[in-house]
């Protein structure tokens, strides 16, 4: 059986960015890191990258280009 798509997205968030181990708790900030990391995944998916791992360490290697994906520069 095939893991629907927020089976999917969840495990790219827990894999990628580690968010099962995330010490984050404060009120609704949970909720808010994981749309964040969402926005970042669509964002890459939208480029037609399957790798998110691998996209966002080059991305952390040029800040202007989460800018340039969004449209803003």
């Amino acid at each position: 059986m095939d893991a629907g798509p927020r089976d999917q997205l969840h495990h790219v968030r827990d894999t990628t960015f580690s968010e099962d181990a995330s010490k984050i708790r404060i009120d609704g900030l949970p909720r808010v890191m994981a749309t964040l990391r969402n926005l970042a995944i669509s964002l890459f998916r939208q480029d037609n990258h399957t790798n998110i791992a691998a996209t966002c360490r080059c991305t952390a290697r040029d800040p202007q280009r989460p800018l340039t994906a969004l449209g803003i520069t």
